[in-house]
């Protein structure tokens, strides 16, 4: 398998947000939702990592400077996704892999996902692949559209859509996995004549296909996994579903959650089986509870272990 470089796009504004703290750096849980994408890239195989930084760029390599394997690379005077890749140019053209191409403002993408994206790439030796979802809830999001013999054809925006168009359910997620040699040559031929005067990476994948190169779009991705955040709304969802994806995790493994809707829980805990975690508790952090512990209700546990067959009595304050 070929080394594969992952570019990270973390230059934006966080303006929706109505925020001055860069929009990569608002936490989840204790973690930057950046270091949720980085996770994910390195569990699927990146090896190396271009995080393209811009706005509170100083503030994104603060964060992240105990990451390994990473590189920073400025983007000035930002001109849309293809222009943030291109600052890329520099660092990739000495590289004979793979690049993966995701948003930082993703945190939700799984690495089974990404790993299957890698191997449908492999698999047909694509020059580009697009990972993809299904989604009634399409409104805004740019449509995978498809010939009569379901082949890739083309991306096309929600403004530019026909009402047939409109109709597609498949969607472009912004996760690419591109053969790094034909992703610089299609860089070169995108221009601005878009209605935003921007480039566009979206353009890539179409040059290519006109190039007789074999692109792929591959629904792997569930919606949830396109979510990107831009308001603080979107960051509340994005947080709920990683959170009940963390209590569903704790009760098959044996945990006892009274009611799930009233309870708050780090999804990087570790809980033993047999405890029961009574409502209105929350426990924050990347800490363990043993098995066989009753808490709470209107308990408060914050970095701190719990030793197994512990008792921690309502309305109690655990902290650090």
């Amino acid at each position: 398998m070929s080394e594969i470089v992952a570019v990270i796009l973390a230059a934006g504004k966080s303006t929706r947000m109505k925020s001055s703290q860069s929009k990569v750096l608002h936490p989840l849980f204790g973690r930057a939702m950046i270091d949720y994408v980085l996770s994910s890239a390195r569990e699927a195989g990146a090896k190396r990592f271009l995080v393209v930084i811009g706005h509170e760029g100083e503030a994104v390599k603060s964060a992240l400077a105990n990451e390994p394997n990473l590189e920073f690379v400025w983007q000035h005077d930002p001109q849309g996704t293809g222009h943030a890749v291109m600052v890329c140019e520099d660092h990739l053209k000495s590289h004979n892999g793979q690049t993966l191409v995701l948003a930082g403002d993703t945190p939700l993408l799984s690495s089974d996902s990404l790993k299957k994206l890698i191997e449908e790439q492999q698999k047909k030796s694509a020059a580009c692949v697009i990972g993809s979802a299904i989604t009634e809830n399409n409104f805004g999001l740019g449509r995978i559209v498809r010939d009569n013999t379901t082949a890739f054809q083309k991306i096309v925006e929600q403004k530019d859509t026909t009402p047939e168009q409109a109709a597609i359910t498949e969607i472009n997620t912004g996760c690419y996995l591109f053969e790094t040699v034909e992703l610089l040559a299609s860089l070169g031929k995108i221009d601005k004549s878009n209605s935003q005067g921007e480039l566009y990476l979206t353009d890539c994948p179409g040059i290519l296909l006109g190039e007789n190169k074999t692109v792929l779009a591959s629904a792997c991705f569930s919606i949830d996994e396109a979510m990107g955040v831009n308001t603080r709304q979107h960051l509340a969802e994005v947080r709920q579903v990683l959170h009940q994806r963390g209590l569903e995790r704790l009760m098959a493994e044996g945990v006892g959650i009274v009611n799930p809707s009233q309870v708050d829980i780090d999804p990087r805990a570790t809980i033993g089986q047999d405890t029961i975690i009574h409502p209105f508790t929350m426990i924050e952090g990347e800490i363990t509870i043993g098995a066989n512990c009753v808490i709470g209700p209107h308990a408060v546990i914050r970095h701190t272990n719990i030793e197994e067959g512990t008792e921690i009595p309502p309305f109690t304050l655990l902290t650090q």
